[in-house]
């Protein structure tokens, strides 16, 4: 009979909002989460067209979001945002917004925020957002989810409710290829911006 040795997980760490916000309850965490909402909204309109999916500043403000305000609060987050939009409310890229949204191959990628979100909230509640490497390795594997869901998705109303009949290597060359480097770019722009935020938040602490 062996006995069995218990295995320490790490636990929840405080992710930036709570050093920037130390009180908590139910109406600060509901504005964090509309203030997440809004900066995605934002980015959503840092657009560079494309025939069938736009790149944009949405996966940035994505991992950005999750990482200050956490799994939970990221994910609800881009849940809001979501649902603004599909309500009508111009947060979508080119200030678009309505129940038609679903229907087209982008929104696949919107769907896909949410748990990418909650990963890159995550991995913050582990602390790798406080060290540049760590924040890229985390903030690339959240990059990779909204594909997970979007191409999949985009492939279905393309083929299934457009019946465009594009193969797997054409759905592959618009939906995944052209956003490759920029997701790489926006990873490593949130792999500082975050642990440099988390600087100055040590940097006022030891002056008070």
């Amino acid at each position: 009979m062996t006995a069995s040795v218990p295995v320490a997980l790490p636990g929840r760490r405080p992710v930036l909002a709570d050093a920037l916000v130390r009180r908590r309850s139910l109406a600060i965490d509901a504005a964090l989460v509309l203030t997440g909402a809004l900066l995605v909204a934002l980015l959503a309109q840092v657009e560079i067209p494309l025939p069938i999916v736009p790149i944009t500043g949405q996966t940035l403000g994505v991992l950005v979001v999750g990482a200050a305000l956490g799994s939970r609060r990221g994910a609800a987050a881009l849940t809001t945002y979501m649902l603004a939009g599909l309500a009508g409310a111009p947060v979508f890229a080119g200030f678009t917004g309505s129940l038609a949204a679903v229907a087209t191959p982008s929104f696949g990628f919107i769907l896909g925020f949410i748990p990418a979100a909650f990963l890159a909230g995550w991995f913050a509640e582990r602390a790798w957002d406080r060290r540049p490497y760590l924040a890229m390795v985390g903030f690339v594997a959240a990059s990779v989810v909204p594909f997970l869901v979007g191409v999949p998705y985009m492939a279905c109303i393309l083929n299934v409710v457009m019946g465009t009949g594009m193969d797997l290597p054409a759905i592959v060359s618009v939906g995944v290829t052209p956003f490759i480097a920029g997701g790489l770019v926006k990873a490593a722009i949130a792999a500082v911006l975050i642990p440099v935020a988390w600087r100055a938040v040590r940097r006022v602490d030891e002056e008070r």
